[in-house]
């Protein structure tokens, strides 16, 4: 079966068509030609657009002049009540000292030292899973379970802890509340002009930044008295600036745990629940999964991980044909040229994991579901070139490497404890808001799994 993806748009089409689809989904609201284009423009009476695809140009972006294409203020605009000033957003100066301050704490043995968290959030996981009977959507369960991560290797607090449900229960009401896109996306506003958010997102934003407050003034406190945990909060609140000796402020830090909750959590759930459906309508690839999950010890170690290349692949198909983040956005900091075609200052430069990881000119049955493609020397040179669903370069995903222990690792779990059933006519269909979920959820069946069997 061909995992599903949104029909694209007509090739031509009127601005407030283009916007009236992109605010419903980014997906369909692009040509099928990005599938096979190396670079397109796209204008409007406001700015210029350019979605890059060959593999030197995006290079060029993201790898060797990052500090020329600085993240678009654009897409800052509908994400600012909740996110602040954090590394996510920022550009230049700040966010270079951001990166210092945070790099740190997911370096190397950090990961190490994270694993007994992310394995008892994947057996809690496991175990509420254990309690459903019959047909469910899945992705609420994968929400928890990452947010569940999140709160255990950042702060040491299980999800049943109070404040961490409250922090999730109030990040899902905010995502329903949270539109695609703030009118300054496409029309550049002063700066001076205030940004006309909903109520509910303004509410549900301040709602989110109290909690994280709370915890953070709570943490500096265990710092101070000598009596934290030593996880990923306390390595961040304790490291300083190696340029400056700065450290973060009790405001700083609250912008950077919500873009840890929001990209930690959020894209990792997003993966997870495409890759058991993925896994769910595909038996034999599936059977290979458990195999080597069976194969872990009870009470698996972090060494362990090395037996799971197989499911490895299997993530990183799913991260391939559904990226949680399916496009970034950088700016043109001076006029360019691309492709024997100018580009102005202040245009939009568009890089896109959905369009790359799908790209006909580079992958071999590029729409396929096929985790032996990356033992090919044509999923490995597009691994290099095309595969970017943490993005690249300085800005790459501070967490790709936490994800990529996570996402396996859940998937272990779950396989050996469970076969996975799709849902007869309940075909997920991707939807790209903030990130690729399904329009009505991922549907699946559980059945307890028989080791022996």
């Amino acid at each position: 079966m061909i995992p599903p993806k949104p029909s694209p748009r007509p090739e031509k089409t009127s601005l407030r068509n283009y916007i009236k689809l992109f605010r419903k989904d980014i997906l369909s609201a692009q040509p099928e030609k990005l599938y096979r284009a190396w670079m397109a423009e796209f204008k409007t009476p406001f700015f210029r657009s350019y979605l890059v695809n060959q593999p030197t140009l995006v290079k060029r972006v993201l790898n060797e002049e990052p500090m020329q294409f600085p993240k678009s203020g654009r897409i800052a605009e509908g994400l600012r009540p909740l996110l602040g000033d954090s590394v996510f957003l920022t550009n230049g100066e700040t966010w270079l000292r951001q990166r210092r301050i945070i790099d740190p704490a997911f370096e190397g043995g950090r990961l190490k030292d994270t694993f007994p968290a992310m394995l008892a959030a994947g057996q809690a996981m496991v175990a509420r899973l254990s309690e459903i009977d019959g047909p469910f959507d899945v992705e609420p369960h994968a929400s928890e379970g990452a947010a569940d991560v999140i709160f255990r290797t950042l702060f040491s607090l299980p999800i049943t802890h109070d404040t961490a449900r409250a922090v999730f229960d109030k990040f899902q009401d905010y995502q329903r509340a949270q539109p695609i896109l703030n009118i300054a996306a496409f029309i550049p506003l002063p700066k001076w002009i205030p940004r006309f958010h909903r109520k509910r997102t303004r509410d549900g934003a301040k709602a989110i930044r109290r909690l994280i407050t709370d915890l953070t003034t709570q943490r500096m406190a265990e710092i101070t008295a000598g009596t934290a945990p030593d996880d990923l909060a306390t390595k961040i609140m304790t490291t300083a600036d190696p340029e400056t000796g700065e450290r973060f402020d009790t405001g700083e830090m609250v912008d950077q745990v919500a873009i840890f909750f929001l990209a930690g959590h959020e894209t990792s759930a997003t993966a997870l629940g495409w890759a058991l459906w993925l896994l769910a309508a595909n038996p034999e690839v599936q059977a290979r999964v458990a195999e080597e999950a069976l194969s872990l010890p009870d009470e698996p170690s972090f060494s362990d991980l090395s037996k799971l290349r197989f499911t490895k692949d299997v993530f990183r198909e799913a991260l391939r044909l559904y990226p949680p983040v399916p496009m970034m956005v950088r700016e043109a900091k001076c006029p360019v040229r691309f492709r024997e075609r100018d580009v102005p200052k202040g245009a939009q430069i568009v890089l896109s994991p959905w369009h790359l990881g799908r790209h006909e000119i580079f992958w071999e049955r590029p729409d396929e579901f096929d985790p032996d493609r990356f033992k090919t020397e044509n999923g490995r040179e597009c691994l290099r070139d095309a595969f970017i669903p943490f993005s690249s370069g300085p800005r790459v995903c501070t967490g790709a490497g936490f994800a990529m222990v996570e996402g396996p690792l859940f998937l272990a779990l779950l396989l050996r404890a469970f076969r996975l059933e799709t849902v007869e006519g309940r075909v997920p269909m991707p939807v790209a808001h903030l990130t690729v979920r399904s329009e009505d959820g991922i549907w699946l069946n559980l059945r307890p799994r028989d080791p022996a069997a």
